[in-house]
């Protein structure tokens, strides 16, 4: 069987991670206890935990001229990501997420660095790709002119669109019609829903594919709120269990399921991502759903 084909659009970050007992007040100076470098960015991300259930991925985005630019090129290479449309940007670094972990709490500074660049116009030039392509992921941690942009171009094409609404912001009422699927947490949903038309409303429950946590994943299939119910599993590291959940959806459609399967493949995925350390590290690959879904068959399902 033919490879699915999934073009994401979005980020590609460094996450610079210290840890330390103590948050330092202002003018003050404290020894961390440890620091790592992980390949991040939601696009990134996504396009990584697609690549491993199978799909033939693209990647769409910049980095800088820098280090960190060309280890994160690498590492989407390694992991099976066609990063030859990856450009390097020619005014920005790489983008960067420095995040502070103490006591289970964390503070984040995001500097977007290279994804400001990925301009309409730039997307315009990759549209031949769009084109070529089963399916189009999107998230909004680049300019979001250019995820409408990359919105049209697939919907001259009949090309599929999910757009995980993260960070969120107000979706244009011209977005919100290009797309397929939404695919916001229980916060982003709530405020989606604040900030639309009654028309937009229905469009919106129409549309979205909500993640609940522990509390599994809620949907409209004929005209029916659906729930799959999540899996029960030791949790270590819900880091990148979002992306993991996108990127599995986003091959479980490609590939032509319904979508009650489809969220519940992606569910799966999810939720064995939360097991392991890391982000992109604790994405699994397909035989690790597939056998997850073999022992557990009669321990969950839809209501």
């Amino acid at each position: 069987m033919k490879k699915p084909v999934i073009t994401v659009l979005g980020s590609i970050n460094m996450d610079l991670v210290t840890v330390t007992n103590l948050i330092p007040n202002q003018g003050e100076t404290l020894i961390g206890q440890s620091f790592s470098t992980f390949p991040g960015g939601k696009g990134a991300n996504q396009a990584v935990a697609a690549a491993r259930l199978g799909a033939e991925v693209c990647m769409l985005g910049k980095v800088g001229a820098d280090l960190f630019g060309s280890k994160l090129k690498d590492i989407l290479r390694q992991e099976g990501v066609n990063e030859k449309y990856v450009d390097i940007a020619t005014e920005n670094e790489t983008g960067t997420a420095t995040i502070i972990v103490s006591n289970h709490d964390n503070r984040i500074i995001v500097v977007p660095g290279a994804n400001n660049e990925v301009t309409p116009e730039w997307v315009i030039a990759h549209e031949e790709q769009i084109q070529n392509s089963d399916l189009l992921l999107l998230q909004l941690e680049i300019p979001i002119e250019s995820v409408i942009t990359a919105t049209e171009i697939a919907n001259k094409y009949g090309i599929p669109v999910i757009l995980n609404p993260a960070p969120f912001q107000n979706i244009p009422k011209n977005l919100l019609e290009g797309l397929t699927y939404i695919t916001p947490n229980e916060h982003e949903y709530k405020q989606l829903l604040d900030q639309a038309t009654n028309e937009e409303i229905e469009q919106i429950k129409d549309k979205s594919i909500v993640t609940k946590g522990e509390k599994g994943v809620e949907f409209h299939l004929n005209n029916q709120k659906t729930t799959i119910n999540a899996i029960t599993v030791e949790v270590l590291d819900t880091t990148g269990a979002g992306d993991t959940f996108n990127g599995a959806l986003a091959v479980a459609l490609s590939k032509k399921h319904n979508l009650k399967d489809a969220v519940l493949f992606a569910t799966v995925a999810a939720s064995i991502s939360t097991t392991k350390m890391g982000a992109q590290t604790g994405m699994p690959a397909l035989t690790e759903i597939e056998d997850v879904l073999n022992q557990k068959k009669l321990s969950f399902g839809v209501r």
